[in-house]
């Protein structure tokens, strides 16, 4: 285990988030648009793509409109950036796979190439999901901010479910017991975290069970994430590597 997997496991029980931890953490929003508008030209020198399809999910609550940006920035590198068309992401894992697996699978058909996903928040959850039980389809999937260890406790919408009945202790354990039972993840898989993420704890974003797995830490909000010119650079990065072998 590394260091980071190591950190992450030792401090997972500090890692809950509050609405008013979200209100303060997320402030920072707007620095990372200022730093986009600022950085705008430099990233339209990262590697030029290759056309391949690449899938943008939106996280909780949010749809395609919260990707424009990054999906704009990769088409001008070259992709077939998309977004996902089914509207608002209502965080129902087992109605969103099915149907992010059919759209995988026309654009894989219709293209003759695998397809990149980019998941933002409860996007990276299914992203994950779907490349976990169908990754003769897919190239690669980058995670941003994703809560895949723990689910929603480690988030900042726990308050909100609790007092709705949902017991989100047993969620975890469900998850915990999910991912050691599941095959290992046979796709690159890069997850991109933050400390500063007001939404989703950090620690929450870390795969304890699949080794392979790439963390990469940045400095940035939450909300912020779409629009970190860091996180564009890396995501030019990595999808520029040729992962199809």
């Amino acid at each position: 285990m590394d260091a980071i997997r190591r950190e992450a496991a030792n401090t997972m029980h500090e890692a809950r988030r509050s609405t008013s931890q979200a209100f303060l953490m997320e402030a920072e929003t707007p620095k990372q648009l200022a730093q986009l508008a600022l950085h705008y030209p430099a990233l339209l020198t990262e590697p030029r793509g290759d056309g391949h399809p690449v899938l943008v999910l939106p996280g909780y609550t949010a749809s395609d409109r919260s990707t424009q940006s990054l999906r704009r920035y990769l088409k001008l590198l070259g992709y077939d950036a998309r977004g996902w068309g089914l509207g608002r992401n209502s965080g129902n894992v087992a109605v969103h796979v099915p149907q992010v697996t059919e759209i995988v699978r026309e654009l894989n058909a219709a293209s003759g190439q695998r397809v990149s996903l980019i998941g933002w928040s409860m996007g990276g959850v299914i992203s994950r999901e779907v490349a976990l039980h169908q990754p003769q389809w897919i190239r690669r999937v980058i995670t941003m901010g994703s809560p895949i260890t723990g689910g929603p406790k480690y988030t900042a919408f726990a308050g909100q479910l609790a007092s709705e009945g949902v017991d989100l202790d047993a969620i975890e354990a469900h998850i915990h017991d999910r991912q050691r039972m599941s095959p290992p993840m046979r796709v690159p898989v890069t997850a991109i975290f933050s400390r500063r993420d007001g939404v989703v704890a950090w620690q929450a974003c870390i795969d304890q069970i699949n080794q392979s797995v790439e963390h990469v830490e940045v400095k940035s909000s939450h909300l912020g994430l779409g629009f970190d010119p860091k996180v564009y650079r890396l995501i030019a990065a990595r999808l520029a590597i040729n992962s199809n072998v």
